[in-house]
């Protein structure tokens, strides 16, 4: 895991976020020398919009994005939806949500106690490290 952290209260959703987080993982790989250009973003279905796989591809990344229905049963619109889905990426997204999960074994991120946003900050680095650490170290692979 090597990313920029924005942390919010729980109360905000992800979907408004997202601007700065794309923008800061853009700045974030300009700075260490990472190039995005045709890598891809997985998103959930909620992320599913025009501004969202615009925002995406402003930064030269591919979305990959499920769509996300909203009850259309008409067939060719289904077809349209999809045409541009690639599957076999979004499938890799497990990865992602395995990672969240581990997050998620660190009571104190799933149970926010602290008021300070740079105390939480500091203890989502501290548990990305120890993940790291657990992947590089510990046989686990991501």
């Amino acid at each position: 895991m090597i990313a920029p952290l924005i942390v919010r209260p729980v109360n905000e959703h992800d979907t408004i976020l997202l601007r700065e987080g794309v923008d800061g993982l853009a700045d974030f790989a300009s700075l260490i020398g990472l190039d995005l250009q045709d890598s891809y973003m997985t998103l959930g279905s909620g992320f599913d919009s025009v501004y969202n796989k615009w925002l995406i591809r402003s930064h030269d990344m591919i979305p990959v994005i499920k769509p996300n229905r909203r009850g259309t049963k008409d067939e060719q619109k289904l077809e349209q939806m999809y045409a541009d889905f690639n599957e076999p990426i979004y499938q890799q997204r497990f990865k992602i949500e395995r990672t969240f999960a581990w997050q998620d074994t660190y009571r104190k991120l799933v149970i926010r106690y602290e008021k300070l946003e740079a105390t939480h900050t500091g203890f989502k680095y501290l548990a990305y490290s120890m993940i790291n650490l657990r992947a590089v170290f510990g046989g686990n692979s991501l």
